[in-house]
């Protein structure tokens, strides 16, 4: 799908990098969150290999994982009412000084080597953390317009995991060394430092509530920060889709050391590479996002994602026998198993379907939180995320260290849950469904240009019309419209199958000629007139029906109707190129002759707004015929 626009500029997620609107805060998350991933797993290296504390090194770094995750059940509720009450560059400044003290004293626990002192600023870090969650989140769509907002998440999704392995990787590497406790400490306080730079040139962002009263206390406060996100029913689910992503995270993540160990017989090497495959995917899936959503929120993905960390997630269960032995294979030796790359392909595409599945969920949150409790929202979906990492934790110890069921055999009960959370999620949110329906329609059999869409407006009430060729021009439209709108379609197109559930979906509203079914034409246009008066955008194919020769036939005269009694302005557009398609009536009636062609090349033009006072059925006919041109 060729997502042009004559009208747009011509960038994408990564000219965002060359921005102040958004460079300085994705570098600023950056640090942070390599930061985090250096000192937590310094801490725990140490704990296991150097620790001379005498308590079970287990019980530590377990201690440890709950002291930095802890500040998120206490502290997020807190943190999201002061993310919306003050100006939200000027509290990331304050939170990265704060970061800075806690790493110079981090750095002279880690000379010291003092375990007790380490995982007191280990809480403090997650602390810090949890205060930055809801402003990383909340302050995007500040930053970056409507049609940046997808590849904005995209970035500091890619960046988070690559900065997590980053981390990872950079202590392992300076715990070895003979004074790694000094290096790490000068690493992190010099992370700190960078990151508080940055901090200095995020633009203005200004406070959405200022007149916020903040309640102290986290029990109450958590749960009533958990009602806010309840508000709505579709960013609710979407709060428990990205929890349960994390969930998953935190498995596979969990478990590859032990995986790589006991089921692939690999080293460290080994490891380190099979978390580098997850995050690359992770950060391939991110990026694409803004390509395949045509840098709008395409909630369409989501099930896409889930479908694709299924399959994988499958196939990682299935893919691996190990060879016969006890000694652990290295990086090279392991690549000449079979099954090997297998393994490796398998975590790097359920990183890239994981990629398709988070970032639009993210981009709805945001979109659909009114913007005075954004922030505590966020701060819902943190706690909320905490809990079902929580959960993965006790999860993975009661299968696979109490029940020891093997580690491919526990792969195989997270995809058959992955199944049901899908299924449970996308049956009560069925837009989800409708929008990945209406993806693949217009990615598997059409070839799509688009011109001047930033004439439809990002709210009504307006009206739409375009000429009517095939079964699916409302779909198409749909997926190309950054904003829902609301279609007027005849009954019998609107009855059938499959598409039927799109269009219910989607609200569409069935309207019949007034002779052939009074009462679904009277119903329409109350129902269309209840829309205007609600600031919706309606949009009408005034022919009534699907034209049989190509031309674009008569406009009929409810058009004006509908205007003189909702005057809104009326904006003029036409499809071009699909006459002749499978879903047109070239050839014999739609979808009952063989299809001739597929990838199809078809356009979209949008032409200037009508005022409504100037609008006519047959006026509004020509400047569509214009638009549409020779080519039907």
């Amino acid at each position: 799908m060729d997502n042009t626009d004559s009208s747009s500029e011509k960038h994408n997620q990564f000219s965002l990098m060359a921005t102040r609107r958004f460079a300085p805060f994705f570098w600023t998350q950056f640090f942070g969150a390599f930061n985090d991933n250096v000192y937590k797993n310094a801490l725990i290296l140490i704990i296991a290999f150097q620790s001379t504390v005498m308590i079970q090194t287990d019980i530590l770094i377990n201690i440890s994982a709950g002291l930095f995750i802890l500040p998120f059940f206490l502290f997020s509720a807190m943190a999201g009412q002061i993310a919306d009450k003050v100006e939200k560059s000027k509290m990331i400044r304050i939170i990265k000084l704060i970061e800075i003290v806690i790493m110079i004293l981090a750095a002279f626990a880690l000379y010291y080597r003092n375990t007790y002192v380490l995982m007191l600023l280990l809480f403090l870090m997650g602390t810090q953390s949890t205060f930055f969650g809801p402003v990383k989140y909340s302050i995007i769509p500040q930053l970056l317009d409507d049609r940046e907002i997808i590849g904005g998440n995209a970035m500091v999704e890619m960046g988070t995991f690559v900065s997590i392995l980053l981390g990872t990787i950079a202590a392992g590497i300076l715990v070895q060394l003979s004074n790694g406790p000094l290096y790490s400490g000068l690493m992190v306080t010099a992370v700190a430092l960078a990151g508080w730079a940055a901090s200095r040139f995020i633009p203005g962002a200004f406070a959405a509530a200022p007149n916020l009263s903040i309640n102290w206390n986290p029990f109450t406060q958590t749960w009533k920060t958990i009602k806010y996100a309840r508000e709505e029913r579709s960013v609710f689910l979407s709060v428990l889709g990205i929890s349960w992503f994390w969930f998953l995270g935190a498995s596979y993540l969990t478990q590859i050391p032990n995986y790589t160990k006991n089921v692939l017989h690999g080293s460290e090497s080994v490891v380190t590479m099979l978390l580098t495959m997850f995050s690359i995917g992770i950060g391939i899936g991110s990026l694409l996002c803004e390509w395949l959503s045509g840098r709008k929120v395409e909630y369409g993905l989501v099930p896409i994602g889930s479908i694709g960390i299924s399959i994988f997630g499958l196939d990682l269960a299935l893919a691996y026998n190990a060879p016969a032995g006890d000694a652990l294979l290295g990086l090279v030796d392991f690549l000449k198993t079979g099954g090997s790359i297998r393994v490796m392909v398998d975590l790097m595409f359920i990183g890239v379907f994981g990629g398709f599945y988070i970032v639009p969920l993210y981009a709805l949150v945001q979109l659909r939180t009114d913007a005075s409790h954004r922030s505590q929202v966020i701060a819902a979906n943190n706690i909320i995320n905490a809990l079902f990492m929580t959960g993965a934790a006790l999860m993975g110890a009661l299968l696979i260290g109490m029940a020891d069921l093997a580690i491919p055999h526990f792969f195989m009960v997270l995809i058959f849950m992955n199944v049901a959370v899908a299924v449970y999620i996308y049956a009560l949110v069925p837009e989800f469904t409708m929008r990945c329906l209406v993806w693949l329609l217009t990615h598997v059999c059409y070839r799509i240009k688009h011109y001047n869409l930033h004439r439809i407006p990002l709210e009504g009430p307006a009206v739409i019309v375009c000429n009517h060729v095939s079964y699916v021009d409302a779909l198409i439209v749909a997926g190309l419209c950054r904003h829902p709108v609301r279609f007027v379609m005849d009954s019998g197109i609107f009855k059938i199958p499959v598409l039927s559930f799109i269009f219910r979906t989607a609200k569409t509203i069935p309207i019949a000629s007034r002779k052939k079914d009074p009462e679904t034409y009277d119903k329409a246009f109350e129902e269309i007139s209840r829309a205007l008066n609600d600031g919706d955008i309606i949009f009408i194919f005034p022919e009534g029906e699907l034209t049989r020769d190509g031309e674009i036939g008569e406009f009929r005269r409810g058009i004006e109707t509908i205007v003189a009694r909702n005057p809104a302005p009326v904006i003029p557009s036409a499809l071009r190129g699909l006459w002749g398609g499978f879903f047109s009536h070239k050839g014999g009636p739609p979808m009952k002759h063989f299809p001739r062609r597929f990838f199809s090349r078809i356009e979209f033009n949008v032409g200037t707004p009508v005022p409504p006072e100037e609008v006519t059925a047959e006026g509004l006919r020509e400047k569509v015929a214009e638009l549409r041109g020779d080519r039907p």
